[in-house]
């Protein structure tokens, strides 16, 4: 049997039945159903926000904040983030520029973020890497002092909170994925979340191809939407929360205590962080010994992932300068198996071999 990265949270089949027997017989599969609303409400209610709308994935996410925020021109960002990052900017018709990032959180640099700052510059869209919080007082003094819009990829943050809020109650825009590799999912799935109504309001227009009526159109849309059998899934994990989030922890402390002494680095979490252990994060020494630990893991069925790999700072179509920090981190850099239903054994037994690995 094989132990990945990651496995996807499922409640119990009986319970997610029920919430489907429900959409059979309302007939209500999308647009805006009364399972998308409910969830929107549980979520906004969980995590204590404002402002939050359901969308069809993290991406659109992105998109949906750019277009909203009518950013134009040069948005400053991090190369060491999922693709998808970078991508929805150059979608959108912006340029992104790389800062490079800190070596101790693994998140965008806040000094460089303000070296990179020209008279084209629109907005910071920084990631929360591993769902751990960027500087995010930093970041928005410079964007308040600079007249910048900021937008958070926390894509990886759902359950963290930072100085008693949610992570995700940050930034002008903060974007999340509920793809089912995350620790709450809704399948495929994402969330805009604003701080300013008007804002949520013209992204709620928007995910809906500019509807205002039925048959009156704001302005160009998109299909953002999302449906009621992904919104069925989240409201069945939304009860779990409290014991995925439990889990995690204590398996993230028991890969802790196994690797304690070895030449590893984790990224930190700064003060006042309340960390949701969305992934398992550890850097070896040089490529060339991940890549040994890599191979000698997949022997045992053990397989985990270069995340993230490589620096977007190298893609063939952003041009940038050379980001060193985030270029050396991520050819040394993995995620370890961490899932609801990893044992304790096998955090053990991946602990074994990456010791065996690091001192032969």
């Amino acid at each position: 049997m094989n132990i990945n990265v990651t496995k996807p949270f499922l409640p119990p089949l009986a319970e997610y039945h029920t919430y489907l027997q429900g959409v059979w017989e309302r007939e209500w599969l999308t647009n805006n159903g009364p399972l998308v609303n409910e969830l929107e409400v549980a979520l906004k209610e969980r995590l204590d926000l404002d402002h939050l709308l359901f969308v069809s994935n993290g991406t659109i996410a992105i998109q949906l904040a750019l277009k909203a925020l009518n950013i134009t021109g040069e948005v400053i960002t991090t190369p060491f983030s999922y693709v998808a990052t970078s991508s929805a900017v150059c979608w959108e018709g912006c340029v992104p520029v790389m800062a490079d990032i800190s070596p101790l959180d693994f998140n965008i640099d806040p000094e460089k973020i303000e070296a990179k700052i020209t008279p084209h510059t629109s907005a910071i869209l920084a990631t929360h890497v591993y769902g751990n919080p960027c500087d995010v007082d930093a970041i928005e003094a410079i964007a308040a002092k600079h007249g910048l819009r900021v937008i958070y990829d926390a894509a990886h943050a759902f359950g963290t909170r930072y100085k008693n809020r949610s992570l995700f109650s940050y930034g002008d825009v903060a974007t999340s994925s509920f793809h089912a590799t995350k620790l709450f999912h809704t399948i495929e799935g994402g969330a805009v979340i604003a701080r300013d109504p008007a804002v949520l309001k013209r992204m709620a227009e928007m995910r809906n191809f500019g509807h205002i009526s039925p048959t009156a159109f704001q302005e160009v849309g998109i299909n953002g939407k999302n449906s009621e059998v992904h919104a069925a899934m989240g409201l069945c994990n939304l009860k779990y929360l409290d014991d995925i989030l439990r889990v995690r922890k204590s398996l993230s402390e028991r890969y802790d205590r196994n690797l304690a002494g070895l030449p590893i680095q984790r990224p930190v979490s700064r003060q006042g962080t309340d960390f949701n252990h969305a992934y398992y994060a550890v850097a070896v020494e040089d490529e060339a010994l991940l890549l040994k630990i890599i191979d000698g893991l997949q022997l045992h069925n053990i397989f985990p992932r270069r995340y993230f790999f490589p620096s977007l700072s190298t893609l063939p179509y952003v041009s940038t300068e050379s980001c060193p920090v985030a270029e050396d981190l991520s050819r040394r850099v993995m995620c370890l198996p961490l899932y609801h239903t990893l044992s304790e054994e096998e955090v053990d037994m991946i602990c074994r071999l990456i010791k065996r690995y690091i001192r032969y």
